[in-house]
């Protein structure tokens, strides 16, 4: 008798774990560099504790350690479950969680020591990246291959948004990561003044797109209508908000080079096609609240449900914001100042943190052989915990951003400015000591999530379950709760 096959649980669990952990580290580094701007004293006049060399560390913790984790496990997870096949390869997969692992302790040790590319978002030097370049290839070459050796016909869409995140990163890291490397730890683009910042931002805001956006809408067509227990609200819809998002969200980085040496004209069309993003987005919000259409009453008793469900709100309201703050007008009083703070952070903390918080929620129990999670309260303290210090953090710095940008460009009768920028400064003060209050509920709610994890994890055996029988010319069961891949509104 041939012997049944199994899913490989093991990486997912890995990866899951390892979402969790960091995510504590990467959100404590980032409540400490908010003490520090409300009390500077706390660099303790060491330079590796310094807010400029902490601060890229806190972005790569929680981006690519919190985030990008999250999406191995659930990436792993779902392209199994929907394919119904175990992963291509066990020993690359395992290469992947490990050599990610390598990845994140070398930034962890590089950063706080100054050993930076100075690129935002891409500010580990050229040995770490080609690190980064080989672990990606693994893990395209694990996820692909999975695809291609699928017992059912259709792909559902959860894992179209994984592969065009895991291809599109792929390109983005490469392009802006040439570099000529002048000793073990310091290089220099091949690229030169303005086309340097041009290529930086195309892999800055696509790093958004495709990493923030595009990775995390592949859990939202699994894992929201899972647990939902609903179809996806509109297939169709899905389909078309993939090619949509996937096609102008290419071009819209140069919105971040506002009034800079950077052509009128590229400028114009960053705006533009930032402006074009809204209709995708929302599409896929849209989309992804309806699915609740008929279930809207489990909102009430089910707390992984409200994280995965407010996290489209939140995404909703990122994806209005950005598009807004890109228009020359608007961004020339934004700019620079702590509404792009808040803006980053509504997107981080409400969509890609609460996103990815339920999809683990959904998995841990699964992956320890459990019918959920130790504490379902915990769960709900969680959720409110965190939701109060997004709306702390992101509204006291709406609030100082708007105020910074009207102070700074306030002029006199006589044409002299009427604030100096010290003045402003300590004007923001307050809401540097909200926005810190904020973070700490927020990595505060992480930590009861770390606790919750622990102990649904702890002392558990799991068997990993046998694949299901493939049914020809018919998506899985698993690609969204109850439903084959015809469309059941749309």
């Amino acid at each position: 008798m041939e012997r049944s096959l199994h899913y490989n649980y093991k990486v997912v669990r890995q990866f899951a774990v390892a979402t969790v952990v960091w995510g504590v580290i990467g959100m404590a580094a980032g409540v400490f560099i908010a003490a520090q701007l409300a009390w500077p004293a706390l660099n303790f006049d060491i330079a590796w504790l310094s807010y400029g060399r902490l601060r890229p560390l806190h972005t790569n913790a929680v981006i690519f350690a919190f985030g990008i984790c999250g999406l191995f496990a659930t990436s792993y997870y779902v392209v199994q479950r929907t394919c119904q096949v175990r992963l291509f390869s066990d020993r690359l997969a395992a290469f992947t969680f490990w050599g990610w692992q390598a990845v994140l302790v070398a930034a962890a040790v590089t950063l706080p020591m100054g050993l930076t590319r100075g690129k935002e978002y891409a500010e580990l030097e050229w040995p770490i990246a080609i690190l980064i370049t080989v672990v990606w290839i693994a893990y395209a070459v694990v996820f692909f291959g999975t695809i291609v050796k699928r017992k059912v016909q259709h792909i559902y869409v959860a894992n179209w948004f994984f592969g065009a995140y895991i291809i599109a990163v792929a390109v983005l890291h490469v392009v802006n990561g040439a570099v000529i490397p002048v000793s073990a730890f310091k290089s220099y683009p091949v690229y030169a003044g303005v086309q340097d910042a041009m290529i930086q931002w195309w892999y800055g805001h696509n790093a958004v797109g495709f990493i923030l956006t595009a990775g995390y809408l592949g859990m939202v067509y699994y894992f929201i209508p899972k647990q939902a227990q609903r179809p996806v609200y509109s297939y169709r819809l899905s389909i078309v908000h993939f090619w949509a998002l996937i096609f102008t969200y290419m071009w819209a980085g140069p919105h971040h080079l506002h009034y800079t040496a950077l052509p009128d004209w590229t400028q114009s069309l960053g705006m533009v096609f930032s402006l074009i993003l809204l209709a995708p987005s929302w599409g896929g919000m849209i989309n992804g609240v309806m699915t609740l259409s008929g279930a809207w009453h489990k909102l009430r008793s089910d707390p992984i449900l409200k994280f995965l469900i407010v996290s489209l709100s939140f995404y909703g309201m990122a994806t209005f914001e950005g598009p807004m703050m890109s228009i020359k007008t608007i961004n020339s009083l934004s700019h620079y100042t702590d509404w792009t703070v808040a803006h980053v952070h509504a997107g981080a903390l409400g969509w890609v943190g609460f996103i990815t918080m339920g999809s683990i929620y959904y998995l841990v129990p699964r992956l320890a052989g459990k019918k959920q999670m130790a504490s379902l309260v915990l769960v709900e303290t969680h959720f409110w915990v965190a939701t109060i210090g997004i709306v702390l953090y992101i509204a006291s710095m709406w609030i100082a951003g708007v105020m910074q940008g009207l102070m700074w460009r306030a002029v006199n009768a006589d044409g002299t400015l009427t604030y100096t920028f010290a003045e402003s400064v300590k004007a923001t003060y307050p809401y540097y000591v909200i926005r810190f209050t904020g973070g700490l509920l927020y990595l505060s709610g992480m930590a009861l999530m770390a606790f919750n994890t622990w102990k649904t994890l702890a002392g558990t055996v799991t068997v990993d379950p046998p694949v299901a029988q493939p049914r020809k010319h018919r998506a899985s069961d698993e690609a969204g709760a109850a439903a084959s891949h015809v469309p059941s509104h749309a």
